[in-house]
């Protein structure tokens, strides 16, 4: 398979190109041992992937017309699948099962996570998951199924196709969400100071303003000008969304 021409196949650079894309990336699903496609943009959303023409890619494109087969409009699916709920302690592509998470390197937090009912609470016996860690703290997730419903093991799968079915996810997703997003909820191109940086992150594990001011031997003054100076930048309305908003951008990274 031409990795150059599916990339091409499925990527978006209008809301015109989404329903032909996301035809190619089923097309090419289709073409690797039969694997049917669940795409989300954005797990925390309830709304569904969509064309230009305001049509539900699940159902028109992917082919998830029965009865019991609209996953979409299950409201709790993010929360208690644990196919989901692994995509936001993973970054690389894996295939789950009842007896557990296969991933190409360990990662004790799926080891931790519970399986229990898992066909039940993930709407399939087997997945190879696509996790999407896109900018502004947004994760999407797409996965590929086998249209055998007893299919229990997609270990074959996941070492032939696993790796160019990651590249191909992205492209369509990442494309889909430029393409989709009309509104800019952070400021474009904000830079925050080595110190408001430092002060944030401080402040996003618990700490007060005096304890920062304690721990970086500045004035309880000085720790509140620099966080209220990112929170300006940041066009934030409180210490809250100052926070929150730099941990979008990636300033405060992952605890130690």
């Amino acid at each position: 398979m031409d990795l150059s021409a599916s990339l091409a196949a499925v990527s978006i650079r209008s809301m015109s190109d989404v329903r032909r894309a996301a035809e190619a990336l089923r097309d090419i699903a289709l073409r690797c041992s039969g694997l049917h496609v669940i795409a989300a943009d954005n797990i925390a959303s309830k709304t569904p992937m969509e064309d230009a023409d305001g049509n539900i890619l699940a159902a028109d494109v992917f082919g998830w017309t029965g009865e019991n087969e609209h996953w979409w409009k299950d409201s709790k699916l993010a929360l208690s699948s644990p196919l989901s709920r692994a995509c936001r302690y993973e970054s690389e592509v894996f295939w789950a099962n009842a007896q557990g998470f296969h991933t190409r390197q360990p990662n004790p937090y799926l080891d931790e996570m519970s399986l229990e009912n898992f066909e039940k609470r993930a709407l399939t016996k087997a997945s190879i998951v696509v996790p999407l860690h896109l900018p502004f703290g947004q994760i999407g997730a797409v996965c590929y199924v086998s249209r055998d419903p007893e299919r229990t093991d997609m270990s074959a799968e996941y070492e032939q196709w696993a790796d160019m079915l990651a590249l191909l996810s992205h492209r369509f997703v990442a494309g889909y969400v430029k393409a989709h997003r009309t509104r800019r909820w952070l400021p474009c191109d904000c830079q925050l100071t080595k110190r408001e940086v430092e002060c944030l992150r401080w402040a996003s594990i618990g700490k007060t303003d005096k304890e920062i001011s304690l721990i970086l031997s500045r004035s309880h003054a000085t720790v509140r000008f620099h966080i209220q100076n990112a929170g300006e930048k940041l066009n934030a309305v409180n210490r809250s969304q100052t926070i929150f908003k730099a941990a979008q951008l990636g300033y405060l990274g992952a605890a130690a």
